[in-house]
């Protein structure tokens, strides 16, 4: 059997895992990175924390004893159901089995000049561009200080969205305006940076307890962010934000957290698309209406009588689809009837906001506890999770050494050297 599984994200990468030296199946990983990303920690390298390298891990050498799995650094362009064939950059692919795991990409809800002029976070690459970006800004605010209109533009970051990856960049930015950058310029007055959370719904943390949104709240209070619940932006022009209300916030740094979408190619019927560019599946992952090709993860929609408007977007989410699909594949091969239905058992869902502060909910029993044993259970998942010992122990050592002194050493501000650093000119 032919397996194409398109993605190495959580769910692909577990999928293929589950075949991994299995008689009877042969795969093939497809992905536009040779590496997989750990995407809960993207923040922490957009703020110098971590280094890219720390939560990527090379999808050949996941598989360096594979018999049965090969991998191909392609985008996928489009799928032909009839055909049973995929289309990418390097060229055509059959398959017996298709999965589709290609995750989730910025949804910036048809507002081309957002998208222009403001930073996403759902690649490691544009984590590196943001903390460039973060870098570069109090570089050109040491030229502009004299200005106070550019200045107030350069010390104001806005944050958009209030689920997870906002609150956790909001407090790791708020963080290093309290703690570090004002050792790296001194020059600078950072009593005038301003941090900007802004939701559009009326608590943060939307998908978790009224005890988590109300504590994280507070927690980003306590570091000095300014959070504007019911508030949605209209527009961005580069330099100034547009609220729903007419307000306006200057400010030459957006950070995009607002919304996602899933990744949907080319060759599926947009019948079979819903809302939030997700495909329906059924409750074995197979996309309704077509034989012999299943979602995982973020581009998957499946209602159940636990969850009648589809799973929540999470990692757990993609494991478990993955783990449940790969069992029925080696049950098909074995010529077993009985395949499983996929049933998510939500364990719980956390954030962390900053230094020993992170929220943390569990449904079974239903507690919730926040504060400092809430951040140590937040960072001990995060390190199980991630893929290679080495990048564990790196995570953990970068920790650690920033949890005591305070301080990260990342802040590496790179450019090319065939450009002249002169682009900062008084307006």
């Amino acid at each position: 059997m032919q397996v194409v599984i398109v993605g190495g994200g959580f769910a692909g990468l577990r999928l293929a895992q589950r075949l991994n030296n299995k008689e009877g199946v042969d795969v093939l990983m497809i992905n536009k990175f040779n590496f997989h990303q750990f995407q809960p920690l993207f923040y922490q390298v957009a703020t110098a924390a971590l280094d890219a390298s720390n939560i990527s891990f090379p999808l050949r050498k996941a598989f360096h004893h594979s018999r049965n799995i090969r991998f191909r650094l392609t985008e996928l362009t489009s799928v032909s159901p009839a055909e049973k064939k995929i289309t990418t950059t390097i060229g055509d692919f059959n398959y017996d089995i298709l999965v589709l795991a290609t995750g989730a990409d910025t949804n910036f809800f048809g507002n081309v000049k957002l998208q222009n002029a403001s930073f996403p976070m759902k690649s490691t690459v544009e984590a590196v561009q943001l903390r460039h970006r973060l870098l570069e800004t109090f570089e050109k605010a040491l030229v502009l200080k004299e200005n106070p209109v550019e200045f107030k533009k350069l010390m104001t970051i806005v944050i958009t969205g209030g689920g997870p990856t906002g609150v956790e960049l909001s407090g790791a930015i708020a963080e290093m305006r309290n703690n570090i950058l004002p050792k790296d310029y001194p020059e600078l007055d950072f009593k005038q940076m301003k941090i900007f959370l802004l939701e559009g719904s009326g608590k943060l943390l939307a998908s978790m307890s009224e005890e988590s949104s109300k504590q994280s709240k507070y927690y980003l209070d306590k570091l000095g962010v300014d959070v504007m619940l019911n508030t949605i932006v209209s527009d961005y022009d580069g330099e100034q934000v547009t609220l729903k209300d007419g307000a306006t916030i200057p400010a030459k740094t957006v950070i995009w957290a607002a919304g996602i979408r899933g990744n949907v190619p080319d060759g599926i019927d947009p019948s079979f698309v819903v809302r939030g560019n997700r495909i329906k599946v059924d409750r074995f992952n197979q996309v309704i209406g077509l034989d012999n090709i299943y979602a995982l993860g973020d581009v998957a929609y499946m209602e159940t009588s636990l969850f009648p408007h589809g799973h929540p977007q999470v990692a757990n989410v993609a494991l478990n689809q993955a783990k449940n699909l790969g069992d029925n594949i080696l049950r098909a091969i074995k010529g077993e009837r009985q395949l499983e239905e996929f049933e998510y058992h939500d364990k719980g869902s956390m954030a962390t906001v900053g230094r020993n502060l992170a929220v943390v909910d569990m449904p079974k029993p239903k507690l919730h506890f926040g504060g400092f044993f809430a951040w140590m259970i937040w960072m001990g998942l995060h390190l199980f999770l991630l893929l290679g010992v080495k990048n564990r122990i790196q995570v953990f050592i970068n920790w650690i050494y920033k949890y005591f002194t305070y301080d990260q050493s990342l802040r590496l501000l790179v450019r090319d050297e065939r450009k002249p650093w002169g682009e900062v000119r008084q307006p």
